[in-house]
């Protein structure tokens, strides 16, 4: 696994929500960052960390293509579950999955590969969502063979990102 510190700008995010929770301190006001939100937070950082060309709207099931021409699905979590798919036309070739602590500041690429290996005990077909368990996803990530993954960019060409990585 890589676990990273979250770009500057994020923590800013992060540190607004906290004085806006702690502000309001009321039951069951936790002021989430859910959704659509944590989605696109990990696209960018996906795109930071592995030099991804994003594609939004590029189509159901791609979010980019990676600098040697593989199609990219992320997927990220702020909640500690797996991820969550459904039935798209065209998978991606690749995908990353990151795991979010914003409580800590921090994240974790929990898998990084072929996206049919995520997939291998999803049935051909099903309606809505299908939902890959945490336990699953980590320990398909370590089927994955070290060429099939992506390499992560030099973190000195944008040190907007604090890639204080530790591969694990």
């Amino acid at each position: 696994m890589t676990i990273f510190s979250l770009p500057p700008v994020i923590n800013e995010l992060i540190q607004a929500r906290n004085r806006v929770r702690d502000h309001y301190a009321v039951p069951g006001l936790a002021f989430t960052l859910d959704g659509k939100l944590v989605g696109d937070i990990g696209e960018a950082v996906a795109a930071e960390m592995f030099g991804l060309n994003l594609t939004p709207g590029g189509g159901a099931g791609i979010d980019g293509v990676a600098p040697d021409g593989r199609s990219v699905q992320v997927k990220a979590t702020g909640t500690g579950r797996g991820p969550v798919f459904r039935q798209v036309e065209t998978r991606a070739d690749h995908l990353i999955f990151i795991e979010f602590d914003f409580s800590i500041l921090r994240g974790e690429v929990i898998f990084n590969g072929p996206e049919h290996i995520a997939l291998q005990r999803m049935p051909a077909m099903w309606v809505g969502q299908r939902q890959v368990p945490r336990s699953s996803i980590r320990r398909f990530n370590s089927q994955v063979a070290l060429e099939d993954r992506l390499s992560i960019i030099d973190s000195s060409l944008d040190g907007d990102i604090s890639l204080a990585i530790r591969n694990i």
